[in-house]
């Protein structure tokens, strides 16, 4: 399944609206917030129908996976949107993550759990809530909205002392190389930021880069800090390769619609994430060329000084100084 989809859930008191776009989605907050409601209508109607008082628009099918029986209902699932609302255990689990990796649905998780084994978005974790009452008959409208957005707290251009990066392959090749005055360091994995952050004290303005097509399981640890700490920062780009292709340094014309409407190309059944979408198509673009692309090891034609300001005059909220 691809694309953006665009449900309406309601009955005779409450209306949720919302478009899900990737593989998975993440639904957290407080209790009472509507999380589990929402999830409890979809499954209402699924069981009823018209009956049930809940009225479902979507233009694919929808299913709800529940206790034991999660693996049934999910060999039944195909080009389908898959709510699990939070208490399933099994959402936590390896088998989950492997079963879920090579279908051709959406998931929409309920969930206060980081989740490691699964490929979060940082751009795909909303909360719920209430955006008006009009009175007893009328539905209570609901909207998604994105929890995590550290825009606000940034004065742009941010100039940063070090720089902790999420990989040791060319991400970090390229970040390392850019400056003689920015320290760089590795943290060798997503999971391994937050115990740098621990371990080491914070001087300077810090700035963590990360592939936010997966750091969202990371995010319920690494929001603390960044709020506590004003020398604290994120750069989230979909990925390095998405750094790359969004710089304009390929001209393939097909690469500007590529990055604007992203959902409509990435197959759920093929990419288990964004990231590895991005890594793909520009392995594909610059085959055989000076620019060819591995992602264990940089091509040192994308550290040439026009080719490496390019990519870094792209980056328009962060100052990197002088290049080497």
């Amino acid at each position: 399944m691809r694309g953006i989809h665009h449900m309406i859930v309601q009955n005779g008191s409450m209306k949720y609206e919302f478009d899900i776009k990737r593989n998975i989605t993440i639904l957290k907050g407080d209790s009472a917030s509507g999380k589990t409601t929402l999830v409890e209508m979809i499954q209402e109607y699924l069981v009823s129908g018209i009956d049930s008082g809940v009225s479902l628009s979507c233009d694919v099918s929808c299913c709800v996976l529940t206790g034991n029986l999660w693996k049934e209902q999910l060999e039944a699932a195909q080009n389908s949107i898959v709510f699990i609302d939070e208490g399933n255990r099994f959402v936590r689990s390896l088998e989950f993550a492997e079963a879920i990796k090579k279908t051709s649905n959406y998931y929409v998780i309920v969930t206060r759990e980081n989740l490691e084994m699964l490929p979060i978005s940082v751009d795909e974790i909303y909360g719920i809530r209430s955006s008006g009452k009009y009175g007893a008959l009328t539905p209570v409208y609901h909207e998604f909205y994105k929890i995590y957005d550290f825009g606000k707290k940034e004065i742009y251009p941010l100039q940063p002392d070090r720089l902790i990066i999420e990989d040791s392959n060319s991400g970090y090749e390229f970040f390392s190389a850019i400056s003689e005055k920015i320290p760089c360091v590795s943290a060798n994995g997503k999971s391994n930021i937050f115990r740098i952050l621990c371990e080491n004290k914070i001087n300077g303005h810090i700035l963590i880069i990360a592939d936010g097509a997966a750091f969202g399981s990371q995010m319920n640890r690494i929001e603390r800090f960044v709020k506590e700490n004003q020398f604290l920062h994120l750069y989230l780009p979909e990925s390095f390769e998405w750094l790359l292709l969004n710089s304009g340094i390929l001209k393939q014309s097909e690469i500007k619609d590529i990055l604007i409407n992203t959902a409509e190309y990435v197959e759920s059944e093929k990419y288990f994430s964004w990231e590895q979408y991005f890594t793909n198509i520009l392995i594909q673009f610059t085959k055989d060329s000076y620019l060819e692309y591995s992602k264990k090891k940089l091509n040192p034609n994308y550290l040439q000084p026009t080719m490496k300001k390019r990519i870094l005059d792209s980056i328009k909220e962060i100052e990197f100084g002088e290049c080497k």
